[in-house]
């Protein structure tokens, strides 16, 4: 199902033509996800212009949209020609990108913030698929806790997890799966290796999938058994998932990034926490797995109604253990709804 949002962005930068070459830009624009492609939007409509890998395909899924679909030939030089200004996301662009527009002697607008604020609040067919994706997210997780076993690596456990997220209608993972195993999990972003599985291993997995292009993300904590070594983990573990309540209770319309991330990071010093908590409680979600809005302490963005975004305190002691816990939400009728809802009390294998 394609996605029309070309008007959308076109009146919001109010130049007289808005130029997209990004892939996320051009997809977020079109609903199609191409590695090449150019969208071009005037007063006179929209015109995608694609190689011939894509033509087929975008006349297709295009068709009835008002998006014209066009074989790309000559040059950007001859397509820009008619324009003495054009709007391109300026932060996304190289220096020889840039310079080439500039070159033509054309007045550049920066269109990224009108993509930013747009791609921030989500359509209801965004969402949909969002929910999709969170929906066999929450599946696959709940299948896997009867499949890992003792001996398994990290790799095996990743590539099971992402397997039944295909399975269950993923078109692939968000971003590349983390599992970690025992002092592995101390790491945040943990790159998955051969670490084998023991008894009493404490298991991090972040892990998130995408469906009609758009993602998921979630992270479960528990033990592969309890040895009876792990008090300190499990007084840690009630309080980062208190922290990871106490911000969704307390998240409304209105509230900005940092006061949301506040309300976990102060629940996390009431307990001498914060200090190993050592990243931002959340990033929004959509077409990509780190979008706006951000929920840091130094963010001023203020949290509105179809905003999807993570949820995730953690904290980490180096070479011991790390604890995340994560779930995609978003706001709806100014509270939060949590889209990834697989159980989040401890979990022992």
């Amino acid at each position: 199902m394609s996605i029309n949002n070309t008007d959308k962005i076109f009146k919001a930068v109010s130049a007289q033509a808005v130029l997209t070459e990004q892939q996320d830009l051009r997809q977020y624009l079109t609903g199609l996800s191409t590695s090449f492609g150019i969208v071009l939007s005037d007063k006179k409509g929209t015109t995608f212009y694609t190689d011939p890998r894509y033509l087929e395909m975008a006349e297709n899924v295009l068709n009835g949209t008002g998006i014209k679909v066009k074989l790309f030939e000559g040059s950007l030089e001859k397509l820009l020609k008619p324009y003495s200004e054009v709007a391109v996301p300026l932060p996304r662009m190289l220096y020889g990108e840039w310079r080439k527009l500039a070159d033509m002697k054309l007045k550049i607008v920066d269109s990224a913030p009108a993509f930013e604020a747009a791609m921030a609040v989500k359509e209801d067919e965004e969402i949909s698929r969002i929910k999709k994706a969170c929906e066999i997210t929450d599946r696959a997780f709940c299948e896997l806790l009867g499949r890992i076993k003792e001996g398994m690596t990290e790799n095996e456990v990743a590539a099971e997890l992402e397997y039944l997220m295909r399975t269950y209608g993923a078109s692939g993972t968000s971003f590349d799966t983390i599992v970690a195993f025992g002092e592995n999990s101390s790491v945040p972003h943990h790159e998955t290796g051969f670490r084998k599985l023991k008894f009493g291993d404490i298991i991090l997995i972040d892990f998130g999938c995408k469906y009609g292009g758009y993602c998921s993300d979630c992270t479960r904590t528990f033990l592969f058994g309890d040895d009876g070594w792990h008090d300190d983990f499990k007084k840690a573990y009630a309080h980062v998932l208190a922290a990871h309540f106490a911000a969704k209770e307390q998240i409304v319309e209105g509230v900005k990034g940092r006061q949301a991330d506040a309300f976990a990071r102060d629940y996390l010093r009431n307990y001498s926490l914060d200090k190993y908590f050592t990243h931002t409680l959340g990033h929004g979600i959509g077409i990509n797995i780190h979008e706006a809005p951000y929920l840091s302490p130094k963010s001023c963005e203020e949290l509105k109604n179809n905003m999807v975004f993570s949820d995730e305190p953690g904290v980490y002691f180096a070479g011991k253990f790390g604890i995340r816990i994560e779930d995609t939400v978003m706001l709806s009728h100014g509270h939060i709804l949590s889209l990834t809802d697989s159980d989040k009390k401890l979990t022992v294998l």
